[in-house]
């Protein structure tokens, strides 16, 4: 279950990374060769795995890079615009294929494990992500820095998910290719009937270790790339020294941990809809565009969101907004232009103060 490969020092006892407050509190976000805008925000822009892989799309490098460039448009104008734009992604058809390749290869080449399976995915998607960013800046004369930043993420090593595998991950395989697998390490469980596929530990982070790397870098005016895929879980010693987990954090909770730990005002996730929806596929559907928190967690709360849809995103943003955020969106890469800047699509789940206030 534990690595056993990753050893670094903690470099962040005793700091504190909670630094949401008035922007005076701050310095404010110039954009490079651009004055300051008075109404500057801190966002967290997460962007999901399956906006760079479609749905009946092979996947394949040049389509990866061609969906990238077309979701890194709407961040675009959230530069554009003044924001201080942080970035994270999901990574879960990549680390899939990073699966196929190492069962393909068992007996000619070295086992990855799942922890340095998501590291390879950042470097990847971070690649496409940072690339692809740079390149539409420059062509729209907001050429500034870009950096991906290789992320753990600290669990707690008593974390009861760690216990219990139960996150299937990667693609089906036959019987014969999960006893390779099995033999190989990896826990393998039979899926519904429809074949067998790699389930690992999802413990829920508590702690971005690279948060001051990311901070310096976000206060500079770079635009950060981290936490990709939930990042690399890790658990700490007593020494403060830190060890590899053998599993997968949810990617939404590390992107809501991500923008708690810098202090972010807003947080957007990038979906597959326009909006979110309540009585989802139903007579009595209908959509949600703007939402007090507390009224949302109710509906959380009774199980109106799928786990393994919305339900995960909802969570997250409700942990954002609770914790002190300002405002949490759901809406798609498409359109992030028009829901972040304009106003007009998305689901905004808002303090119950800012519903109060109209």
């Amino acid at each position: 279950m534990f690595e056993g490969a990753v050893r670094e020092t903690s470099f962040l006892e005793g700091h504190s990374h909670h630094p949401r407050g008035d922007a005076e509190e701050r310095p404010r976000f110039q954009p490079w060769g651009r004055t300051h805008v008075k109404s500057a925000r801190r966002v967290v822009v997460a962007i999901g795995g399956n906006a760079i892989i479609k749905e009946r799309e092979e996947g394949t490098v040049p389509q990866q890079f061609a969906n990238t460039r077309l979701s890194v448009r709407g961040v675009v104008s959230l530069i554009r615009a003044g924001h201080r734009v942080t970035l994270t992604h999901g990574n879960g058809p990549q680390v899939g294929n990073i699966l196929i390749r190492v069962q393909s290869a068992l007996g000619k080449a070295y086992s990855i494990p799942i922890g340095v399976a998501v590291a390879e995915s950042q470097g990847e998607i971070g690649y496409m992500i940072g690339q692809s960013l740079k390149n539409q800046l420059v062509r729209e004369d907001l050429d500034g820095p870009v950096a991906v930043i290789l992320t753990q993420v600290v669990c707690d090593a008593d974390d009861p998910a760690l216990a219990e595998p139960t996150k299937p991950v990667g693609p089906f395989y036959s019987r014969e290719e999960a006893d390779r697998l099995e033999d190989a390490g990896f826990r393998v469980v039979e899926d519904a009937g429809r074949g067998y596929r790699v389930v690992v530990p999802s413990p829920h982070p508590r702690r971005i270790v690279e948060i001051d790397s990311i901070e310096t870098l976000v206060r500079a005016g770079t635009v950060v790339i981290a936490a990709g895929g939930g990042g690399m879980p890790v658990y700490e010693l007593e020494d403060g020294a830190l060890e590899g987990i053998d599993g997968v954090v949810d990617k939404d909770y590390a992107s809501a941990l991500l923008a708690d730990q810098l202090g972010a005002d807003d947080i957007v996730f990038l979906t597959g809809t326009d909006h979110v929806f309540l009585d989802y596929g139903e007579p009595t559907q209908h959509l949600i565009h703007r939402i007090g928190v507390s009224e949302m967690r109710r509906h959380y709360d009774r199980g109106v969101f799928p786990p393994g849809s919305m339900g995960p995103k909802v969570g997250a943003a409700l942990q954002f907004v609770e914790g002190g955020g300002r405002r949490a969106l759901i809406t798609t890469a498409e359109n992030l232009d028009r829901a972040y800047v304009h106003g007009d699509l998305g689901t905004w789940i808002v303090s119950d103060e800012e519903v109060a206030d109209g």
